[in-house]
């Protein structure tokens, strides 16, 4: 069968799966709707965390951009595997003890201000629109290869598919949809690296693979055949470094920080029975996230160096079909500058005539390495299980924010279950919605905007979490200063080099040498710095505020 065949029957299969999972686990009341009725199980909740973790930046983009950056790269492994176990020990038992149903939630009660509760829903709402951006470009991506039909309409039909099961089976539905994604997504990354490390290395084991000679040349090793086809294109060798330590050191910890601070990995762990069942659902997680972040290093060496063999200086006539079905696409451009027929491919823009967008390269490794079409079917399966798992665990989390703890907890407490289950619905539909359009209008390549959204957590919710579990003397002032102030300049500095004034994007005009990818580190420690100073100067938590901080922190 043709690619596009297999892709028809993978994908509908898997759509199918997803679909009716949720429609079997559908909510019938807000507990279900919101945390699952905090009936799932400890291994469940771990697949359903991995699903939801693994965004597609994940498994899209993060080794695409791993191959492109090279050591560089190494950032978004530190911070984004470093950050979950962060979370895993500082955060989440915590947070599942205090025993309510989001964070906004935790904020509002252990900062005793509805004020203070808004502003985190402001925040909660804001990260995870940033995020789920990064998530519906990377549907786009898959459908208009795979399906053939344009990013905007593929765009389309994943809003039409996370509609169905979040709206229908709300925590609950997706809790399950999840495990199945999981299951699907880590299969379909695994498989294609584990053919390709045997062809091109002789190993089984991509991570082993990746640090092994090459099958076809016997003594040289791959990272070293990397930097000489690297260098000789006038590219930084693949495993130097160009970035400053400084930044790499900012990236990282906005990455790391982040994700302590994401909402909506936050609330996985409201979903299980106890905090015993939070700790071992954390274990879980880690484990099944760890098995896709150890194989992208050698997933992205592999793409780099078979793209790097096959393209450049070859005739554009002869070049793989892949490149040509790539091109329709728009996401790899050949532009025949000298008129010679040939691929001229290198660092210097001025003679450079191949543009290729680095979310295509788990996309596109399957076909460049010639593997049967049943396995680049599958990688598109699992491309978008990464990204639809997300972009679920996401649109719920904005739809709580507006119905529970906006409408609910502040603008119409009188309202009953059922109309609150109904407005968590038609939240979660104009979410959707909204998401779409982000998605046809995306601000970046996926990674890139999701390390936005990492950013801007680390520098709103992070600090206010920590200090609200940590210390009895944050007040609620000096809660709502440090989200504003810290989220005000985390997004007055993207906003500033990203949109406003992107010719200025370059690292001597930063702040320190810090990138706006890197620069909620800053917000999180003007976060903490506004929040500690302000709480110094203001009236001290109530005693029953104090009672429950004790609590929370008791084993």
């Amino acid at each position: 069968m043709s690619i596009q065949s297999w892709t028809y029957l993978l994908v509908g299969l898997s759509f199918t799966l997803y679909i009716g999972v949720a429609y079997w686990a559908r909510a019938s009341s807000t507990g279900e709707f919101y945390i699952a009725g905090r009936g799932v199980s400890p291994l469940a909740n771990g697949l359903a965390t991995a699903a939801d973790w693994m965004s597609a930046a994940s498994f899209i983009s993060m080794a695409g951009i791993i191959a492109f950056m090279g050591r560089d790269g190494s950032i978004y492994l530190m911070g984004w595997t470093g950050g979950y176990v962060l979370l895993a020990l500082l955060l989440a038992p915590y947070l599942r003890k205090f025993g309510q149903f989001t964070v906004p939630d935790f904020v509002g009660a252990r900062y005793y201000s509805n004020v203070a509760r808004l502003v985190a829903v402001l925040c909660a709402i804001f990260v995870s629109f940033t995020y789920v951006a990064g998530q519906m470009r990377g549907v786009g991506i898959v459908f208009s290869r795979f399906l053939e039909v344009d990013i905007n309409t593929g765009v389309v039909i994943g809003m039409a598919i996370v509609l169905v099961y979040a709206v229908l089976g709300g925590m609950k539905g997706i809790t399950y949809t999840q495990v199945a994604q999981y299951c699907v997504l880590i299969f379909a990354y695994m498989v294609p690296a584990i053919f390709i490390s045997m062809m091109m290395t002789g190993n089984p084991v991509p991570q082993l693979g990746f640090g092994s000679q090459l099958a076809a040349e016997p003594g040289i090793y791959l990272l070293d055949k990397l930097d000489g086809l690297s260098t000789a294109l006038g590219f930084n060798a693949y495993t130097a470094g160009s970035k400053s330590t400084l930044d790499v050191l900012f990236i990282t910890a906005a990455l790391m920080v982040g994700t302590a601070g994401l909402p909506h990995v936050i609330v996985r762990f409201f979903t299980v029975p106890n905090v015993a069942d939070a700790r071992r659902s954390a274990g879980y997680a880690l484990f099944f996230i760890v098995l896709l972040y150890t194989t992208a290093p050698a997933v992205a060496a592999f793409a780099r160096a078979n793209l790097l063999t096959t393209l450049p200086d070859s005739r554009y006539a002869d070049a793989p079909a892949w490149v040509k079905t790539w091109e329709e696409t728009s996401l790899i451009r050949f532009e025949d500058k000298n008129s010679d027929g040939r691929i001229q491919y290198t660092a210097d823009t001025a003679t450079n005539e191949l543009t290729i967008d680095r979310d295509i390269m788990v996309l596109a490794n399957p076909e460049i390495a010639s593997l049967p079409n049943w396995v680049v079917a599958l990688v598109a399966a699992g491309g978008l299980a990464a990204a639809l798992s997300t972009a679920a665990g996401l649109l719920l989390v904005i739809s709580t924010a507006v119905s529970h703890d906006l409408l609910k907890r502040v603008v119409m407490p009188a309202i009953s279950e059922r109309e609150e289950l109904l407005y968590a619905r038609l939240a979660a539909t104009g979410a959707v919605i909204l998401a779409g359009y982000f998605g046809i209008n995306p601000p970046g390549f996926v990674a890139q905007v999701v390390a936005f959204a990492f950013g801007l957590a680390a520098a709103s919710f992070f600090p206010v979490l920590v200090l609200g579990i940590f210390s009895r003397s944050a007040t609620r002032e000096g809660a709502i200063a440090g989200m504003i102030s810290g989220l005000g300049l985390t997004t007055g500095y993207i906003v500033y080099f990203k949109f406003m004034n992107p010719a200025a994007n370059l690292a001597e005009h930063w702040w320190f040498g810090i990138s706006p990818e890197g620069i909620g580190t800053l917000g999180m420690l003007l976060n903490f710095a506004v929040m500690l100073l302000v709480s110094r100067f203001t009236p001290p938590p109530p005693s029953e505020v104090v009672a429950l901080v004790e609590h929370i922190r008791l084993p």
